[in-house]
């Protein structure tokens, strides 16, 4: 049977995060305090420090240039559709006409 994944609120994250930074505690006594291993403590500060805000959206959303990006490009694919249906429709309307 596979592994069980845990799901983490964002505010547990920063929490955590927050406690491994002020040094009260060694990131092998928090990982056991909070039932999560020191590796994925370490992951999450190290996400913290480079993201600043940004950190942890959830829910797949992106946030900043990547999202913005993301939604360009459905957007652009869409539009792009949208062209090669109207080019097909008017060869199909133009043969019509004649």
């Amino acid at each position: 049977m596979g592994r069980v994944r845990n799901k983490h609120p964002r505010e547990f994250k920063l929490e955590a995060v927050r406690q491994l930074q002020s040094g009260e505690h060694s990131v092998t006594e928090l990982s056991r305090r909070l039932s999560v291993s020191a590796s994925e403590l370490l992951k999450w500060r190290k996400e913290v420090e480079t993201k600043k805000d940004d950190a942890f959206p959830g829910s797949g959303k992106q946030v900043g240039e990547a999202g913005e990006i993301a939604r360009l490009r459905r957007e652009l694919a869409r539009v792009t559709e949208e062209r090669d249906i109207l080019k097909k429709a008017t060869v199909y309307f133009a043969k019509e006409c004649k």
